[in-house]
């Protein structure tokens, strides 16, 4: 059945999963949209898709660069339902490129493994997430993945611990220059000083907590075998396992501290929570819970939209 045809990695998987993805976009934009359709809403709403598809390449690169799952599309699929258990994502850009970004600095993060270029590679993580930052403030946090990244590989050397703060500095000061250069209006101090928040009245809606439940519960399942199959991943590999956790649990931070709570947040967390899932699915032996796993990320939307 399903899970059988997604456990071997084939191109036509990906061409499949863009459709769907492709298909729950349209859907989004058409239903959840209420702007004149014309040539450049048009081409707005490509572009839009095309960072989704581009975000959806990057994770497959990351992952499989890295042997983050097996030969399988596990990971894939489950990225995207657990993207169409969100549609509202589709609806905002700022944190669809800003997710994009963080997909930019995990994979060069992730890489620190191989020991080459490591300060370039540290470099251009803090320059992602900067940008990253821009669009949405609480994108800051991974930077906490960068410094979990240089403590959980060894690497000691001061340099590398100072090179993060010069990536800040860098687009800082490009951002400096486009607002002088373009005379742009610069926000108060107050603006940039992030308020934490447990209020969750902003994601009280039906077909929000039917995704947040299946979040949670996915991850919290899967968890407990992914820390148990951590033991038996050789060395060379475990550190990058160790940071895809570190990502999730921070993802989930911004989710239930962020003062400007959105649905669109969980984006975040798809990544990492699609390959600690994938793994948990490769461990298990009954054909028959993996198709029921899927068939709920299949269905849930469907329930949502009836409720």
């Amino acid at each position: 059945m399903i899970a059988n045809f997604f456990s071997k990695t084939k191109p036509i998987h990906f061409v499949i999963i863009t459709l769907v993805l492709f298909s729950a976009f349209l859907m989004t934009v058409l239903v959840g949209t209420k702007s004149e359709v014309d040539l450049v809403y048009v081409l707005k709403q490509a572009s839009l898709f095309a960072l989704c598809f581009f975000s959806l390449f990057i994770f497959d690169f990351l992952t499989g660069r890295n042997n983050l799952t097996k030969k399988n599309s596990y990971h894939l699929l489950l990225y995207s339902l657990f993207v169409i258990l969100i549609p509202q994502s589709f609806l905002e850009p700022k944190i669809i490129i800003a997710n994009l970004f963080v997909l930019f600095a995990l994979r060069r993060i992730i890489s620190l493994r191989s020991k080459k270029q490591q300060k370039k590679k540290i470099f251009d993580a803090a320059f992602w997430i900067t940008l990253a930052s821009f669009l949405c403030f609480w994108a800051s946090s991974f930077y906490i993945i960068i410094f979990a990244a240089l403590f959980i590989f060894k690497i000691s050397d001061i340099k590398n611990w100072i090179i993060p703060f010069l990536g800040i500095l860098s687009v800082l000061i490009i951002g400096l220059s486009v607002i002088i250069l373009f005379n742009l209006p610069v926000m108060p101090l107050e603006y940039y000083i992030p308020k934490i928040s447990l209020d969750f009245s902003a994601l009280n809606s039906k077909h929000v907590i039917v995704a947040a439940t299946i979040f949670f519960t996915y991850f919290l399942w899967s968890l407990i075998f992914y820390l148990r199959n951590l033991k038996s991943k050789s060395k060379n590999y475990k550190a990058s396992y160790i940071l895809i956790l570190i990502t999730a649990l921070v993802a989930l931070a911004i989710v239930v501290f962020a003062n400007d709570k959105s649905e669109a947040l969980f984006l975040f967390l798809i990544a990492p929570l699609s390959i600690i899932v994938a793994n948990y699915m490769e461990l298990i032996k009954e054909k028959w819970f993996k198709e029921v796993l899927i068939w709920i990320l299949i269905i849930a939307p469907a329930i949502t939209l009836l409720l």
